[in-house]
């Protein structure tokens, strides 16, 4: 009797094991993480906390509207505090290449260019990266399924070209219902683990599930960011046209909407 349990038991995970194979899991969590609806928004608070316990804040929106092909295009303007107030974050993801980013520096009068390297460096000072904005690509990685459980599938991700990036590896644990990454341990050459990204809250907005807390921890240097996200809407019917330089000095009167 306690075989048959025991077989009975095993028989999800291997039926689910044999449909999904772990390029699928990783699209399919590409597509719930970042590609939600056509398009969205959201009002974001950073909190930032050194390693002594100190805290900085941090408050900016978001627009996001998906192309055709994978393609995508992004634009923050913060708010607060005054030291990056108006500043301005432009992303047009292309899926098949590398992005185009452009930083607006108000205070230098200043439209900086970020360059395809910078992008696993520190986003405004926080734990968080460029890269974890808009997603990595997975064409540069080699993912692996390395563990099925009751709730999550557990993949490691290596990369194709070491040289280009500061970990060796990314295990990252992805909801088996809503596809959601919800923790990702990021390991150096060593195998040590140096860094770490969660979900902390996930809720359903507009039909789609959602993380409205993320926090990113630096792990060596004792440092974590938190990210929450309030007022998020889906499938605005954003125009492409808002998500252009010319946007990075004036706000568009979309992200007051």
């Amino acid at each position: 009797m306690r075989i048959l349990l025991f077989l009975m038991m095993m028989l999800p995970t291997a039926s689910l094991a044999q449909e999904l194979d772990v390029q699928q899991i990783v699209e399919r969590a590409n597509q719930a993480a970042y590609y939600a609806g056509r398009d969205g928004s959201a009002d974001v608070e950073m909190i930032i906390e050194d390693n002594k316990g100190g805290t900085r804040k941090r408050e900016f929106s978001m627009l996001r509207i998906n192309l055709d092909e994978g393609d995508q295009k992004f634009y923050l303007y913060f708010r607060q505090p005054a030291d990056v107030r108006k500043m301005a974050y432009l992303v047009w993801k292309n899926a098949g290449g590398n992005d185009d980013r452009w930083l607006w520096l108000p205070a230098l009068n200043l439209k900086k260019r970020i360059a395809p390297g910078d992008k696993r460096t520190s986003f405004v000072g926080s734990d968080f990266f460029y890269e974890d904005i808009s997603g990595r690509s997975l064409a540069e990685d080699n993912h692996r399924l390395v563990e099925i459980t009751g709730d999550q599938y557990l993949i490691e991700s290596t990369p194709k070209d070491p040289a280009s990036v500061e970990f060796a590896s990314i295990r990252t644990w992805v909801d088996r219902t809503t596809f959601l990454p919800m923790k990702a341990e990021y390991l150096d050459a060593r195998g040590k683990l140096y860094r770490r990204v969660l979900a902390l809250k996930v809720e359903t907005i507009d039909g789609y599930p959602t993380v409205l807390e993320a926090l990113a921890e630096d792990l060596v240097a004792g440092t974590r960011t938190l990210n929450r996200f309030s007022n998020l809407k889906y499938d605005r019917d954003l125009k492409e046209n808002i998500f252009s330089e010319r946007f990075l000095r004036r706000p568009p009167r979309e992200l007051s909407r």
